[in-house]
């Protein structure tokens, strides 16, 4: 099994291009199955999980060529209107298949996300949308069994806001007949670049960018030409790296006006940020200060950007309170910083952090994707040797970090 090698204590210099957004590219991907025509993608970054998912829709019938950051994809031999528990358990956006499959073919299996109970995951508003949409939704042998001679739209409020449900609805409403209104919508930029995909495909949404969608119904939809937007993830965290590991670096391919609020509390830590159109530069020489916050749906602080600022918060001056509020065991990264010499206690959803002086390099296990990148971090930050386990997650979301981070001074290598 692969692993990361860190030794910590040198300072960030240099200039990192940042990739195409995960979470948007693998909505846009499921995009593909609505339309026989090609559509033409640009930054798309190459990770494990668009790997994933590109070999599930050749799976169904979607033939996609791929060239670097590159792909384009036509669904005009779609035949297979499954998404099996093999694909689903190792990547959950794999239940976006669920929408388009439906709209466009009237029919759809689905494993659930990791064969996962359906309430304790918000996989149930996806259904409640789709039967107010005149489906005919059966939950069989642990797949979601979806049939529909032709959708409706319909008025559909979500319990909570929800990510992929509202990108599954959407993509499913743009073949659904006559006018659908999705209230309580998520408005991350991920759902507003898919929507902008969309309607590059001759979808008809008003509110893009809003808590309310309206989408009217059309026959079908065409291909169209589309580069997915910087991720936004991926930018905070190398600005958390070198918050952490001090220096001056300059980040390309950014957009910063998705970035406010984490650009305020990385300037609330010291950070000195200058940015243009495309552009971000962080210069840090002191040691951080802390910084609290409680994560929330955008334009709040983001979940997938909570372990990158705790590992920040290990090594600040004061004390810091992080309350987590969207994932209920988001917190499974603390244990591993612990033992890299950090001071992280938990009162229910919320870490308290005593900043200390300095982290202690020791091996640890990455346990989720973005628990992984906050334990870069925090190696970069540490003395002495870091070795990261489990690096597979790291893979899964960031596209050749130890590369990029090598590049700008850090010593950072693959092993095993």
């Amino acid at each position: 099994m692969q692993k990361l090698s860190i030794t910590g204590g040198k300072r960030l210099s240099g200039e990192i291009a940042i990739s195409g957004a995960k979470n948007a590219a693998l909505p846009i991907l499921c995009a593909g199955l609505l339309t026989a025509d090609t559509v033409h993608l640009s930054n798309v970054p190459r990770l494990q999980d668009v790997s994933t998912m590109l070999k599930l829709l050749r799976q169904m019938g979607l033939r996609a060529e791929e060239d670097s950051e590159r792909i384009a994809m036509n669904g005009a031999r779609v035949d297979k209107l499954e998404a099996p528990y093999e694909m689903v358990k190792t990547m959950r956006a794999a239940i976006l298949v669920l929408g388009p499959l439906l709209a466009r073919f009237g029919e759809a299996w689905v494993s659930l996300p990791g064969g996962c109970a359906i309430g304790s995951r918000p996989v149930d508003q996806h259904i409640k949308g789709l039967k107010a949409m005149g489906a005919d939704i059966r939950i069989e042998a642990g797949y979601i069994h979806a049939k529909a001679r032709k959708l409706k739209g319909a008025r559909i409020v979500t319990d909570m806001i929800t990510v992929t449900g509202t990108e599954n609805l959407l993509m499913a409403a743009t073949l659904a007949e006559g006018e659908t209104v999705l209230e309580n919508a998520a408005r991350e930029p991920e759902v507003t670049d898919l929507a902008n995909l969309l309607a590059a495909m001759g979808a008809k949404i008003s509110g893009i960018g809003t808590d309310r969608l309206v989408i009217q119904g059309v026959d079908s939809l065409h291909g169209a030409t589309h580069a997915v937007i910087p991720d936004r993830v991926e930018t905070a965290t190398f600005l958390c790296a070198v918050a952490a590991a001090g220096g001056d670096i300059t980040l390309t391919n950014v957009r910063t006006d998705i970035l406010d609020v984490a650009i305020d509390k990385l300037r609330e830590a010291g950070v000195v940020l200058t940015s243009g159109p495309n552009w971000i530069r962080a210069q840090m020489a002191a040691r951080p200060k802390a910084v609290s916050f409680r994560t929330t749906e955008y334009p709040g602080f983001p979940t997938d950007m909570q372990a990158q600022f705790m590992a920040l918060n290990c090594i600040a001056d004061g004390s810091s309170r992080v309350t987590e509020t969207i994932f209920e065991n988001r917190f499974m990264h603390v244990q591993e910083m612990n033992r890299l010499g950090a001071c992280i206690g938990i009162e229910g959803h919320t870490a308290i952090i005593a900043g200390v002086d300095h982290l202690v390099g020791a091996p640890v296990m990455a346990t989720d994707l973005r628990a992984s990148a906050s334990l870069v971090i925090a190696g970069l930050a540490a003395r002495g040797e870091t070795v990261v386990d489990r690096i597979y997650h790291l893979d899964r979301g960031y596209d050749r970090m130890e590369d990029k981070l090598s590049a700008v001074g850090a010593d950072i290598r693959r092993i095993g």
